[in-house]
């Protein structure tokens, strides 16, 4: 007979880039020799590269009922993870239903570092941390065995996506996160805890666990760690948040997205990130990756460059 623990573990997002969880999420659990189930929205070039890895890949919807009975029957685990979306609540509780159906042995739920200061009587004005927040409520009265993660803010997001171009073409950090302090991980080091707890999620069922990065430091003191880095002076301009707004959107960023970036913003200008935690040194057993070795790992990507 087949036992749960030899059935694969469904990692949802697996097809994103290589900085997303999923992603990472996958390639660990392979190379821990776990089969992996890993869902995928579109049948592409990534889902192909992730069949070469080892895993099965499956393409589903997380909000459509047939296509999530496909993707979680016959699996032992589960990772959940969405991008920033209106349809997140809708795909949680999709997710959990068919979950639930299928009598799987753990739920490993993706959430954010701000709903560890959320209740039913505060919450913040981004839609999507209210999603969070509800889907964790509706987790818990699932009765699954869930595990949740909240990291904080990404490496990832706000120092590579979002400030590389600034960086390239004016050597500055242009962020509209005022001077408070901020503990920003990386999605790689998630993606590692996140593998430890599905390799063996007993220990870790009903257990919340809130992951920062290396430390907690203001915006100029980053800059100078850019500066250090990668060997030419990096300096932190606080840009005005309606215009860094208008400029994404300007870019396409769709208009949910954007709202949750700008509450994020004012979040850390008030020091709401200003956190720290030893949980992902406890899972792990590794320290968070630093800022430092953070850029020097993407110094191509911060490297000097005209603008476009």
């Amino acid at each position: 007979m087949t036992t749960k623990s030899e059935r694969p573990i469904l990692v949802t997002g697996a097809a994103g880039d290589l900085g997303a969880i999923g992603r990472n999420v996958t390639e660990m659990l392979l190379a821990k020799g776990r089969k992996v189930r890993a869902l995928v929205r579109k049948e592409d070039e990534r889902a192909e590269g992730l069949r070469r890895l080892g895993a099965e890949v499956v393409q589903a919807d997380l909000t459509d009922l047939t296509s999530m009975h496909r993707a979680i029957e016959g699996v032992s685990r589960i990772y959940f993870g969405m991008s920033v979306s209106p349809s997140y609540l809708e795909a949680t509780v999709n997710t959990a239903a068919v979950a639930r159906h299928h009598g799987v042995e753990a739920f490993v739920n993706m959430s954010q570092m701000t709903v560890t200061q959320m209740s039913i009587t505060e919450t913040t004005d981004s839609p999507q941390h209210k999603l969070h927040w509800l889907a964790e409520q509706a987790l818990a009265w699932s009765g699954l065995p869930v595990v949740t993660v909240r990291p904080t803010v990404f490496l990832e997001g706000f120092f590579l996506r979002l400030a590389a171009a600034g960086v390239q073409q004016r050597d500055e950090l242009a962020l509209p996160l005022g001077n408070s302090k901020t503990s920003p991980i990386s999605a790689v080091d998630v993606a590692r805890a996140v593998s430890v707890i599905l390799d063996d999620p007993a220990p870790h069922i009903g257990k919340v666990y809130n992951l920062t990065g290396y430390e907690s430091a203001d915006l100029d003191h980053y800059a100078q760690v850019f500066s250090e880095a990668l060997g030419r002076k990096i300096s932190y301009r606080n840009v005005p948040l309606t215009g860094w707004i208008e400029a994404l959107r300007g870019f396409g960023v769709p208009a949910h997205l954007a709202s949750h970036l700008s509450l994020m913003s004012k979040l850390h200008a008030e020091g709401r990130y200003d956190r720290m935690t030893d949980d992902l040194s406890e899972l792990t057993g590794q320290p968070p990756t630093s800022m430092h070795d953070f850029v020097k790992l993407h110094a191509a990507d911060f490297a000097r460059r005209e603008a476009a």
